[in-house]
């Protein structure tokens, strides 16, 4: 996608995503995220796959957390995977909260958002680079790109969140011992689950489980499958959606007797029993 030099129109752009930013934060309570014009305090995104310190600082830092939450030292690779799975929850969520809100996807280059170690917050600095359809009103921008329907919007959706997270894939593999199908089946779960979460706090959740099986009808490249909802019918005939995950978060190592409600390890039974309890 081509950018304009910065004016007035290019500022539209970074103002309109700073207020579907704000918006979506407000949304997502789990969601930590600060929106800011500039921010140089925490390491940038940028720096997580340049400098081999810095990403050691950045799993260092969630080992911490973990030990001061429950308790227990993780091993190496476990924090790895805990802070990819934030880090992909929260990265997704800040591209697929604009499309599922307003049909809008920016894409968030890794310069535009840094991390603050300490306490895993993200600022994030809206830019100027976001595509849209070609009858909705920021189309008229500079630097926007159009795409003529829903499912070329979808691909840039996907396309965005490919680009920023594979080069943070690739540094980070080897420290999580994880295999590129299990790394990107991790980004598809945390794509996938963003918007099942936000729309939950609309009261959306049939929409956005149908928005993330559009999104992700099957295995579509990089990603190693689909979103795969099916149902589960508690005893007062309520239906719930779930999924399985493709690419583990390694909670179950932390509290093994409190794996995900979409853990492989979890059972339907167990699931049904959670739902009604």
């Amino acid at each position: 996608m081509s950018v304009a030099p910065t004016t007035p129109s290019t500022g539209a752009v970074a103002h309109t995503l700073g207020d579907v930013y704000t918006r979506l934060t407000g949304l997502c309570e789990v969601l930590s995220v600060r929106v800011a014009e500039d921010a140089r305090a925490g390491v940038s995104a940028a720096e997580l796959v340049k400098d081999e310190a810095v990403l050691d600082a950045f799993v260092a830092a969630e080992a911490a957390r973990i030990h001061d939450r429950y308790g227990v030292v993780p091993r190496h690779h476990v924090a790895a995977s805990r802070v990819l799975h934030d880090y992909a929850w929260s990265v997704s969520l800040l591209m697929s909260g604009p499309w599922y809100l307003e049909r809008r996807v920016p894409r968030i280059r890794p310069e535009d958002l840094r991390l603050d170690l300490a306490t895993a917050e993200f600022t994030v600095m809206p830019g100027s680079d976001l595509a849209c359809l070609a009858d909705d009103p920021a189309a008229t921008l500079p630097g926007v790109l159009t795409v003529p329907h829903e499912e070329a919007l979808r691909a840039e959706l996907r396309t965005a969140v490919a680009d920023h997270m594979g080069p943070l894939l690739d540094a980070i593999g080897p420290v999580a011992r994880r295999g590129s199908r299990a790394l990107w089946g991790m980004v598809a779960d945390d794509l996938v689950s963003g918007i099942w979460y936000l729309g939950r706090m609309l009261g959306r959740e049939e929409d956005a489980v149908e928005a993330a099986g559009a999104l992700l009808p099957k295995s579509l490249t990089p990603y190693p499958g689909g979103a795969d909802f099916r149902y589960l019918t508690t005893d007062d005939g309520h239906r719930h959606p779930t999924r399985t995950r493709r690419g583990c978060c390694m909670y179950y190592t932390i509290r093994p007797d409190e794996a995900c409600a979409t853990c492989p390890r979890t059972c339907d039974a167990e699931r049904l029993r959670r739902l009604q309890s």
